[in-house]
């Protein structure tokens, strides 16, 4: 018998956005546990754009087959004010993103948190939700799932 199958296809590139308070849900899920250095995030004041990339886990992908990550990027328009919490703004420190939410203000303005591993966090003053991802480049294997926090320690 002759078998068609041949290789796994490639996967996609995810692009998402997200208007949201449960559109912004669906970019944390699949963002939980990236890994973000410090020097890839920029806020663009004269824009009112914040920007990052990140190295996201692929958790759709995990179930599938290899544990991989890839490059993805994710931005915030109209956005007012960036406040840090918790981390050391020196390029080279790297954090675990856990959960962005949307705290909805006067509408449609609202703060967009970002919750990094270690009580870090991201406090983005928005007038309203408009936010992007889309992955940016090729796919890497890495050696097995994340590890929750609370099950190493941190």
């Amino acid at each position: 018998m002759n078998d068609m199958a041949g290789p796994p296809a490639e996967t996609p590139p995810l692009r998402l956005a997200a208007l949201d308070a449960e559109d912004l849900a669906i970019v944390s899920a699949h963002l939980q546990d990236a890994t973000v250095r410090v020097g890839d995030m920029a806020f663009l004041p004269p824009s009112r754009r914040f920007a990052l990339v990140a190295a996201r886990f692929d958790w759709l992908g995990a179930g599938r087959g290899p544990c991989e990550r890839c490059s993805t990027g994710l931005h915030f328009e109209r956005v007012s004010s960036v406040k840090r919490i918790g981390f050391d703004q020196r390029a080279g420190t790297v954090l675990n993103l856990l959960a962005i939410v949307f705290l909805p203000g006067d509408a449609p303005s609202g703060i967009v948190m970002l919750s990094f591993s270690g009580g870090a966090a991201l406090r983005l003053e928005v007038e309203c939700l408009e936010a992007a991802m889309s992955d940016l480049g090729p796919r890497w294997t890495v050696d097995g799932k994340p590890c929750p926090p609370d099950a190493a320690g941190g």
